[in-house]
């Protein structure tokens, strides 16, 4: 065992950096050429079955609009009925000619075999699953008064997406179909105010990972990564805390539509707004700068806020 492990320590490395110097070029020629194969054969939803989990609201309503649009189907999940209501009618006004909307919470499993059941009963297949529903979290770790009270973030965001898609794998190998994941650039990047939410996303970013590998090729998965986009989940928060000042990104309908454009070209990974990516990126290569503009700007900025009594 421990020689397998002192010639990988002594192989690997070097390996590493010839594959870098030598094969790199090549690696990024054949992504390229697949680059515009995928924009040459754009995904037609129409008349496919949709259904989309946190559908009354932010992301998840856009990205239901961007579909009804182009003639999908959509089954329409959350837990707000009225809000459901009026996301229905506007994605059929907006083109979509069968749309129904099924109450309920993601965190419960129950819930969730409902939602896939009724969605089959009712279309008899499912092409695409969207799992946007969470929620969100700004508050410093050491501040919850009780450690149970961070329970549902991690329900909701991370329990109730695996558990949707578990009951929804079987009819999507059928139509050879797809899982997209709305998770967080918190995912790959340390959001100070928000552990257990980053924590929750960060599951199902390596949730979904592994569960690429072991659904491929009979499903493929897409995994977004939004940065800080101006939704009803997200603006009260940071009004609250920081004031009508505080400056959002990108609107929410322009990550949806560059969500479903990256839906449709079968993108892997859909990091928005772009410029998200490139932070992983220094992420990656130099953490420690990284890390410490983020410490940065939360002692500078953002703890002043959160000062505890």
């Amino acid at each position: 065992m421990d020689m397998s492990t002192n010639i990988l320590n002594l192989l690997l490395p070097p390996f590493t950096i010839i594959f870098l110097f030598l094969f790199y070029p090549f690696y990024l020629l054949i992504k390229l050429v697949l680059c515009l194969h995928k924009y040459l054969h754009f995904e037609n939803v129409a008349r496919k079955v949709v259904l989309i989990t946190g559908a009354s609201s932010g992301i998840g309503e856009h990205v239901a609009y961007e579909y009804a649009k182009k003639g999908a189907y959509l089954a329409l999940v959350a837990r707000r009925r009225d809000r459901l209501e009026i996301v229905a009618e506007t994605s059929r006004q907006l083109g979509s000619g069968n749309v129904i909307t099924i109450p309920g919470d993601v965190s419960n499993v129950e819930d969730c075999k409902k939602f896939i059941d009724e969605t089959i009963r009712h279309f008899g297949q499912l092409d695409h699953l969207i799992n946007n529903a969470g929620i969100f979290q700004t508050v410093l770790f050491e501040d919850f008064t009780r450690i149970q009270d961070a329970n549902p973030i991690m329900d909701i965001n991370f329990w109730g997406t695996t558990y949707i898609t578990y009951f929804a794998i079987p009819h999507l190998r059928k139509s050879k179909g797809k899982i997209v994941a709305i998770t967080s650039g918190s995912a790959n990047i340390p959001l100070p105010l928000a552990s257990i939410y980053a924590a929750s996303k960060a599951a199902l970013l390596r949730f979904f990972e592994t569960l690429r590998i072991e659904l491929s090729p009979d499903i493929k998965i897409t995994i977004v990564l939004p940065g800080v986009v101006s939704t009803d989940m997200t603006t009260p928060h940071c009004i609250e805390k920081f004031g009508s000042d505080f400056i959002l990104s990108e609107s929410v309908s322009k990550c949806a539509k560059a969500i479903f454009k990256g839906i449709g070209r079968g993108d892997a990974y859909i990091e928005e707004p772009s410029w998200m990516k490139w932070l992983f990126i220094m992420k990656n290569v130099c953490p420690e700068i990284v890390d410490y503009g983020l410490n940065f700007l939360f002692v500078s900025y953002l703890k002043p806020y959160f000062k505890r009594d």
